[in-house]
C-alpha cells in the first residue's frame, strides 16, 4: 500500500540535461601502486546500500562510464549523482557495479571518476563545516604503511591540479564531490579557492548531506513542530524520506534555528517539508526560497512539498501560492483488524481463501531475509510488467528498489518494523512501516506474490491487526502517487479521510 514520494517520481521523470563541463578532467597521479589496490578488500565495496563512500559521478563521467559498459541505471541523475551500488551475489555487502569481482579490479579504471582517482585522498568540509580541506583517509591500508612525507608531496601535486579553473568549475558546480567531515581522515592542507568557488556558486550558508546518525535530530524537531496538524501526513517523518536518500541527495541546514531539508534533484532544489522549529516560520522559509532562487534561478522546481491543510491556512496570507497534491489516505484502524460487514466483503473472502490452505505464516523480519525478499522483488516486479505497465508506474518500481534496500539493511536502526509472509518455506511477501505519531501507524513498503490470490488482502489485514493490538487508532497508507490502480485499492478499503497536503510555491514575482 506504500508508494515512491511523488516529487522525487517527477523529478526522475525530468529531461536529464549535460552541463557545460569540459570534456575530462587531467589525470591524477596515481599513489598506491596497483598490485597493492589488487590485494586490497576495502575500495569499491560497501556494507550498506546507502553508504556515503559510493563515488561520485559527474554528468561527463557518467556517460563515459555508461559507454563503458556500466548500467544507465546505476545512475539516477545523469546530471551528476552517486553510482548506486548493486548487491554482492557472494556476500551480504554491496559493489560497485563497476567493480569486477572476480578479477577484482574497475571495468573503467582508464575512465574512472574524479572521485577515485583522488581516493584515498578526500575532498571534505572541515568540522565547523565552514571551509574546504584536503585530507588522507586512514580507512585505507596502504595509508597506514605510508611516511607522511610521501603523503604530503603526493597532495601538494593534487592541491595544484585542483586549483586550475577548470577544476574548479567542475567542482563547484558538483558539490557532492566535497564528503562531510569524517574524524579518521587526516587533514592535510586547506583548500581556500575550492572553498571560494564554492561559496560564489552556492552562498555561505553550511550545508550538510543527510546521513544515518542526523535522523534523531530530524525526528526531535519534527515531534517538536507544531505544523502538521492533528493527523500529520506520513512525510513528518525522519525514516520516510531517510529511504530515497540513496536515489536523490538530501541536505540539511538551520536558518533561524528552524531545520531546513532540502532534495537535490535532476531539475534543481526543493524543499520535501515545510522548515521545522518552534518559533516562527516566515522568516526561516523566506531565506529558505531565496537561497533555492540562488540556486536555481527562477525555475519553478523551487518549492516546498509536504505542506499540511493547517499550515497552509498560515501561509497564504504570507502571499505563497498553495497547490494541492495527492492526499494521504487515512483509515480507522478498528475497521482494517477486523474487515467486518458488506463494504469489506471481497476482501474478507480473499483472506479466507488465504487461510483456509493453511499454508502460510507471518513473521517479524530479520536481517538475514534481505536476499530472500530482493528475490522477491524482481520477480514481484515482472508479475506487473506481465500485467502491463505504463512508463510511469514502470518507472516508479525500478526507483524503488533503493528504497526497498535501505529498509532490508537498516530496518532495525530506522526503527522500522517489518513482517514476512513464507508460504511453503518461502518468502512470498513483505511490508515495512513505522509509527508516524502514537496512535497513527503508517504503512511504507508492501510486496506480495501476485500469483497467490489473497496473499496482500492477508498482509495488509495482519498489519493492521498487529498495529491496532499495539495501540494504533488509524492507519495511513500515504498518498497513490498518481496511479489509478493503486488508487482504486487504496479506496476499495474505505478511507474515512484523506489528508490533504500542499505544495507552496512564491508568488510569480514581478
Amino acid at each position: 500500500m506504500g508508494s515512491l514520494p511523488l516529487e522525487l517520481c517527477m523529478a526522475q521523470l525530468a529531461t536529464k540535461t549535460a552541463s557545460l563541463l569540459p570534456a575530462a578532467h587531467p589525470a591524477l597521479p596515481q599513489l598506491v601502486p596497483s598490485s597493492v589496490c589488487l590485494r586490497c578488500d576495502v575500495c569499491c565495496r560497501f556494507p550498506d546500500p546507502d553508504s556515503p563512500l559510493r563515488p561520485y559521478f559527474t554528468d561527463t563521467e557518467a556517460s563515459q562510464a555508461v559507454d563503458g559498459g556500466v548500467d544507465k541505471r546505476a545512475f539516477p541523475d545523469r546530471s551528476g549523482c552517486q553510482i548506486l551500488v548493486v548487491s554482492d551475489p557472494e556476500g551480504e555487502g554491496f559493489l560497485c557495479p563497476a567493480f569486477d569481482r572476480q578479477a577484482g579490479t574497475c571495468r573503467i579504471y582508464e575512465q574512472r571518476p574524479l572521485d577515485c582517482q583522488l581516493y584515498p585522498l578526500a575532498l571534505m568540509w572541515n568540522a565547523a563545516c565552514d571551509a574546504v580541506v584536503l585530507g588522507w583517509d586512514a580507512k585505507c591500508p596502504f595509508m597506514v604503511e605510508q611516511v607522511p612525507e610521501a603523503i604530503r608531496r603526493h597532495a601538494d601535486r593534487v592541491t595544484d591540479l585542483l586549483q586550475r579553473p577548470d577544476m574548479l568549475q567542475q567542482i563547484a558546480h558538483h558539490p557532492r564531490l566535497i564528503g562531510r567531515f569524517q574524524e579518521d581522515v587526516v587533514v592535510l592542507a586547506p583548500l581556500s579557492d575550492v572553498t571560494k568557488a564554492l561559496r560564489d556558486r552556492w552562498g555561505t550558508q553550511p550545508m550538510r548531506r543527510l546521513v544515518l546518525e542526523d535522523l534523531p535530530q530530524l525526528a526531535a524537531v519534527l515531534r517538536r513542530s507544531e505544523i502538521s496538524g492533528p493527523q500529520p501526513l506520513a512525510a513528518y517523518s525522519a525514516l520516510y524520506h531517510y529511504i530515497w536518500n540513496g536515489l536523490l541527495p538530501y541536505w540539511w541546514t538551520e536558518i533561524d534555528e528552524a531545520f531546513c531539508l532540502f532534495v537535490q534533484s535532476p531539475d534543481g532544489w526543493f524543499m520535501p517539508l515545510p522548515p521545522l522549529g518552534e518559533g516562527p516560520i516566515a522568516q526561516p522559509l523566506a531565506e529558505a526560497f531565496r537561497m533555492m532562487r540562488q540556486w536555481n534561478g527562477e525555475s519553478a522546481v523551487s518549492r516546498v512539498e509536504n505542506i499540511s491543510a493547517p499550515l497552509a491556512v498560515e501561509l497564504e496570507p504570507l502571499g505563497y501560492r498553495m497547490t494541492p497534491k495527492d492526499p494521504d489516505y487515512l483509515y480507522r484502524a478498528a475497521d482494517l483488524a477486523s474487515l467486518a460487514g458488506d463494504r469489506f466483503k471481497s476482501q474478507r473472502a480473499l483472506c479466507n481463501r488465504l487461510e483456509r490452505v493453511g499454508a502460510g505464516t507471518i513473521e517479524p523480519y530479520r536481517l538475514f531475509d534481505r536476499t530472500e525478499c530482493r528475490a522477491l522483488f524482481h520477480e514481484w516486479k515482472q508479475q506487473k510488467c506481465v500485467e502491463g505497465l505504463d512508463a510511469f508506474a514502470s518507472l516508479l518500481i525500478d526507483d524503488a528498489i533503493s528504497a526497498h534496500e535501505v529498509a532490508w539493511a537498516h530496518g532495525l536502526e530506522l526503527h522500522l518494523v517489518g513482517s514476512v509472509v513464507r508460504i511453503d518455506g518461502r518468502i512470498r511477501a513483505y511490508t515495512f512501516g513505522y509509527w508516524l505519531n502514537e496512535r497513527t501507524w503508517c504503512v511504507l513498503l508492501e510486496v506480495a506474490d501476485r500469483t497467490i490470490s489473497g496473499l496482500a488482502q492477508y498482509l495488509f489485514r495482519e498489519t493492521c491487526r498487529n498495529a491496532r493490538s499495539e495501540g494504533a487508532e488509524f492507519i495511513n497508507t500515504m498518498d497513490d502517487a498518481g496511479l489509478p490502480g493503486l488508487r482504486l485499492s487504496k479506496r476499495a478499503y474505505q478511507p474515512f479521510m484523506q489528508v490533504k497536503s500542499f505544495i507552496c510555491s512564491e508568488a510569480a514575482r514581478p
